[in-house]
């Protein structure tokens, strides 16, 4: 179907926790504008775990390809991780057959939002999911999330999945 609104989870090789590492979040930044630049796209609610993201895409009519896109971001971090991150004992056959990284699990999970309440239990999983995992008690304590820009417009209230903390106003991991 083209067009249309996505959300993903994209999950690192063996769930490596480098994700939220300095380098890979700046070229996991770098990544999405060059793919954005290419086939653009909208994309707002996400997070970013040490092994695993969840994010939101909304892709133009009469575009669904949202494959090249990861491609592109995949491909970039790599390149600018990998020497950093690359494991021999990781390379297996299919992986130097495809011309694969030891980085990321080869597949991510897509599925295309249905309705405005799909949207939301979306956005409520990849938000809570911090919690869930364990990474924080709070989702207002999770930095590399959506979460604090939804609070500013007006999406949730400040305790939302957890009893309220202060904010000092920071953008935590935007």
């Amino acid at each position: 179907m083209a067009g249309g609104t996505y959300f993903f989870t994209v999950v690192t090789y063996h769930r490596q926790t480098w994700l939220t590492d300095d380098d890979a979040r700046q070229s996991l930044r770098e990544g999405i504008a060059l793919a954005h630049r290419a086939l653009p796209f909208e994309i707002d609610p996400r997070v970013l775990l040490p092994d695993h993201l969840h994010c939101v895409w909304t892709l133009p009519p009469g575009d669904a390809n949202f494959t090249v896109r990861w491609a592109i971001i995949k491909r970039h971090v790599t390149r600018c991780c990998g020497a950093r991150l690359h494991r021999d004992e990781w390379m297996t056959a299919s992986k130097q057959q495809r011309h694969e990284s030891p980085l990321w699990q080869r597949r991510y999970w897509e599925h295309q939002i249905r309705d405005e309440a799909d949207f939301r239990r979306h956005i409520d999983y990849l938000h809570w999911n911090p919690v869930k995992r364990g990474y924080v008690d709070e989702v207002a304590q999770r930095p590399y999330s959506t979460f604090h820009r939804h609070v500013r417009n007006g999406v949730y209230p400040m305790n939302w999945g957890g009893s309220p903390i202060e904010d000092d106003g920071a953008i935590l991991g935007e």
